[in-house]
């Protein structure tokens, strides 16, 4: 027989807001999987113990307003100038531990370049990478990221690569360099990697903070609204499709065999 919870036991928390996680209505379209790596980012930071420390860099694009969710300090740049601006930040202030959160329109196109040069020059940096595959904020346009054959409102025939070219592996691109310490890709398509993509954002702050050099977690993550499916058969979608020309896992980590 079940043992019968008395009601002061059901009305227990298990479950709490970090306090790094602002009480805020979210703007998300529901099933985005933005609203899990706040979350996440929240718990780890507050984790570590580093909220004091922790400077995000906010994009243009969908998480624009990731500053209305996480209680820490905070600065804008301009289109695809994330790394730019964190790598002023870091050399002015080498204490701070300083991230960027962008998505694959910000860090990939216009933000290609800057991307690549300071994963080159390995700046002490954590680069978060959100790869929905669209250009969310603006109404689903073909990303540099873009499956082969997907449907966007500037592919309504699905990518042709003959004329749009192939998905960008930014991971696998990065990796041809001499000096990043961490490059990984997970998803937030099931519990388990949503524990895994924690496990790497931890690593990944860790190697910041211990001086380690500079790092990019990439996180497969559901556009639902732009994918036209529901958030149920997105996530599944992430996992099962866009993880087939994005493989999951962890590219280079120079601490691998320590």
């Amino acid at each position: 027989m079940p043992v019968k919870q008395t009601q002061s036991e059901l009305k227990k928390s298990v479950y709490r807001r970090p306090q790094e996680l602002l009480d805020a209505q979210t703007h998300y379209c529901p099933g985005c999987g933005h609203g899990i790596m706040h979350r996440l980012l929240a718990e780890v930071i507050g984790e570590l113990g580093i909220r004091e420390r922790a400077i995000g860099i906010a994009p243009v694009g969908c998480a624009v307003l990731a500053y209305d969710y996480i209680d820490i300090d905070w600065s804008e740049a301009a289109h695809g100038r994330c790394p730019a601006v964190a790598t002023g930040l870091k050399r002015v202030h080498p204490d701070k531990v300083v991230f960027t959160y962008q998505g694959d329109g910000d860090l990939a196109s216009i933000g290609m370049a800057e991307t690549i040069h300071v994963a080159n020059r390995g700046e002490l940096i954590t680069i978060v990478f959100i790869n929905n595959t669209v250009y969310g904020m603006t109404q689903g346009q073909m990303a540099p990221t873009t499956l082969l054959n997907q449907k966007t409102t500037t592919t309504p025939r699905g990518r042709d690569p003959s004329s749009e070219g192939y998905p960008i592996k930014v991971c696998e691109l990065l990796d041809q360099l001499v000096a990043p310490a961490l490059l990984a890709r997970t998803t937030v398509a099931t519990p388990r990697h949503v524990r895994r993509t924690k496990a790497l954002l931890r690593k990944a702050f860790r190697y910041q903070i211990d001086g380690v050099g500079f790092s990019l977690i990439e996180v497969l993550s559901p556009c639902p609204t732009y994918w036209r499916m529901t958030p149920a058969d997105s996530y599944r979608y992430a996992e099962e499709v866009v993880a087939k020309t994005f493989p999951l896992g962890v590219i280079r980590d120079v601490r691998e065999n320590e």
